[in-house]
């Protein structure tokens, strides 16, 4: 088919919805990502040319660029469509240079969301390449290269092959890592509450124990406990001291940012951070609604702004009034500061159109696509409604010195929560009191506690901290997390960050030898410097020598002074059973593992598995161990396979069912621990 332009896009996906938006006259093709690139198998940087990178066409994407140079040289025009930010803009400064277009030329068209009107208003307004943006995102390239092949061969060469550094993934190894040193330099300590149930009228209510005497008294045992409720009787009843009411606002938070949605889908959905950025492209990108062409769902999903356009806040304060009425809009303008640093070259990530309601296009999305959509869209709308409103109450209540505290709260209007509940809320009133009135004890209860650990970093706290800490962008928190498992620095255990002994060396090392790289200060520093070439203020190759020069003298002084770091084998405890000679564990890339002592004569290997301390309910000989699905899930099944075949998602105990006599298992979540039965409808109280 005849066409007049070529427009050129990222993925398949993206060009199939974009070229039904354009018609005819208009190719649209994808480069699959990025054509060109820094060399894999050296530095590709001149350090004695001004940082000079040399970019090399990516292996496997020669025909790739041979289709596109054909279709270039039938075009009467090629357009740039990358994605709207510095990693698209490099992407379409590579194929400028690559197909040899114009430099000058105004091919680059940008659109935030991918519907008809916004991709057809991008074509009448192209515009240059952004050198700003270029520079900043190959000084990004350049120091990340920079950093990873001078420490890497550093690793390489004193710990073992195979191993990498990078900026933002050396700053969350050392996160995890010094996490892991509070936790087990810490010590508990007691201390103790006494909660209280008291009557008035039909009515019960809790209230804990505030002050002695009027002052503030710690219950750090049994004896202080014992004191305060000496002091106490039961039979008298209790006065009501202070009441004090009040009307509390709860404000909507804005639409999502990346790492705001990566935190959400996390604690909201249980998505990994890779899952949830994978089906958000997915919603950008376009989903077939019936027939008619793709549709964008939702805005670009990169992003550090909180900045929502006029257009849509209109229609969704039109939305909001048909829907739930006027009541329910704001009535203010709902302009949101960004936090310092965020670009804010595009929107915060909402619906393409608030009036595609979740339920509606639900048949034609997947599970997970309407799940994420569902929280974007339910987000986005409820920022652009009025606060919640709760009637508070907080009563004091005393007898013989002794106050307890109450605490109630009741919804008065939903507000935004209409849409966006939010999980930590929960009506808790109490009954009507006025000061003067008394009250009756019910019950006391005085608890044991003792203080807890810091928790380990979850993916979607460390990406907080990350964010918090300025360290990092968008774009880059769910690779960072990839990598840093990929190379068996961290492993994910019931959804948390734990620190191998690999990564526990590697981190060591980098602290020691390369204190600027893990420094938060310096990194975040660094990352403003990034965003100064992009605003135009700096050059690029200024950035890069500023840190470089400090930096090779770090990289010199590891070379003279890093010693060897040799992870000796541990005995394993048993002998090889095809060649007799002692197995021992060894320090794998993917983790520890029994291997023979003889090798390379003999390459007898085994997985370590872990054992659980519950004989296999199918065979009856076995033991159950813990084992890792492809995916990296825990699951448990019988040291005999292939000849015992039992599995199970939960963890068996070793005890029976008093109902079926079938085995229990421990059913975990991220809040509770449940025991049930494996067979019938047996459950034992929640453990929290």
């Amino acid at each position: 088919m005849a066409f007049k332009y070529l427009v050129i896009v990222e993925s398949p996906a993206k060009a199939k919805t974009i070229e039904k938006y354009l018609g005819r006259n208009y190719k649209v093709v994808a480069s699959k990502g990025h054509v060109r690139d820094l060399p894999k198998s050296r530095m590709g940087v001149d350090f004695d040319n001004e940082y000079e990178p040399d970019y090399i066409t990516i292996r496997g994407k020669g025909p790739v660029l041979q289709d596109l140079r054909r279709y270039a040289k039938k075009a009467e025009k090629v357009y740039l469509a990358a994605d709207p930010d510095r990693e698209g803009e490099a992407i379409a400064w590579h194929l400028s240079h690559a197909l040899k277009l114009d430099p000058e030329a105004e091919n680059r068209v940008v659109f935030n969301e991918i519907t008809k009107d916004a991709v057809k208003n991008a074509f009448k307004q192209p515009k240059k390449l952004n050198a700003d943006l270029i520079d900043s995102q190959q000084a990004r390239r350049i120091l990340d290269r920079i950093v990873g092949y001078k420490i890497s061969p550093l690793l390489w060469k004193k710990v073992k092959r195979g191993l990498s550094a990078g900026r933002v993934q050396s700053i969350a190894l050392k996160m995890i890592c010094d996490r892991e040193d509070e936790i087990r330099k810490f010590e508990p300590e007691e201390y103790w509450s006494i909660e209280a149930k008291f009557k008035k009228s039909r009515s019960k209510f809790e209230a804990k124990f505030f002050r002695l005497n009027g002052k503030k008294k710690d219950l750090p045992n049994n004896e202080a406990v014992q004191e305060v409720i000496a002091k106490i009787n039961e039979d008298q009843p209790f006065n009501i001291d202070k009441v004090n009411r009040k009307e509390r606002r709860r404000n909507p938070q804005p639409p999502f940012t990346t790492s705001s949605l990566q935190q959400e889908a996390a604690n909201k959905l249980n998505f990994r951070t890779s899952k949830t950025m994978m089906v958000a492209q997915q919603l950008y990108e376009g989903i077939k609604l019936g027939g008619g062409a793709p549709v964008g769902l939702i805005t670009y999903m990169r992003t550090d702004s909180k900045r929502i356009s006029d257009v849509a806040k209109a229609e969704a304060t039109n939305y909001i009034h048909d829907e739930f009425g006027a009541s329910y809009a704001a009535s203010k303008k709902t302009n949101v500061k960004n936090s310092s640093g965020a670009q804010d070259a595009h929107e915060a990530i909402r619906p393409t159109s608030v009036m595609r309601e979740p339920e509606a296009i639900e048949k034609y999305l997947t599970k997970d696509q309407y799940k994420l959509y569902n929280l974007i869209w339910s987000r986005f709308v409820a920022s652009q409604m009025k606060p919640a409103v709760y009637d508070t109450m907080r009563v004091d209540i005393s007898q013989n010195g002794v106050t307890f505290r109450a605490n109630g709260s009741k919804i008065k209007f939903q507000g935004y929560q209409k849409v966006y509940r939010d999980s930590s809320t929960k009506d808790n009133m109490l009954p009507d009191m006025s000061e003067g009135e008394s009250v009756k004890l019910d019950k006391l209860e005085p608890n044991q506690h003792f203080t807890q650990p810091p928790a380990r970093y979850s993916e979607a706290t460390l990406i907080k901290t990350l964010e918090e800490n300025g360290v990092g962008r968008p774009s880059t928190y769910a690779p960072t997390l990839a990598t840093i498992q990929k190379r068996y620095y961290v492993t994910l255990t019931q959804k948390r960050f734990e620190p191998t002994e690999l990564g526990e060396i590697v981190n060591e090392i980098i602290v020691e030898f390369f204190p600027d790289i893990v420094d938060i200060n310096f990194t975040a520093d660094l990352e403003v410097d990034l965003d100064s070439i992009e605003e135009g203020k700096n050059e690029w190759i200024d950035v890069i020598d500023k840190f470089y020069q400090g930096f090779k003298e770090e990289v010199d002084k590891a070379e003279e002074e890093m010693e060897e770091v040799e992870i000796q084998d541990e005995p394993a405890g048993f002998d090889c059973e095809r060649c007799g000679h002692e197995m021992v564990i060894k320090m794998g890339r993917y983790g520890k593992f029994y291997a023979c002592s003889n090798f390379p004569d003999c390459r007898n290997t085994k997985p370590i598995l872990k054992k659980v301390g519950v004989t296999c309910p199918d065979c009856g000989e076995g033991e159950v161990v813990q084992r890792k699905s492809k995916k990296g899930r825990i699951f448990f099944g019988c040291e005999r396979y292939p000849d015992c075949e039992f599995t199970s998602w939960d963890k068996p105990l070793a005890r029976n069912c008093p109902k079926c006599d079938s085995f229990l298992v421990e059913k975990r979540t991220r809040t509770k621990t449940q025991v049930k039965c494996s067979n019938c409808d047996y459950q034992e109280e929640e453990q929290r």
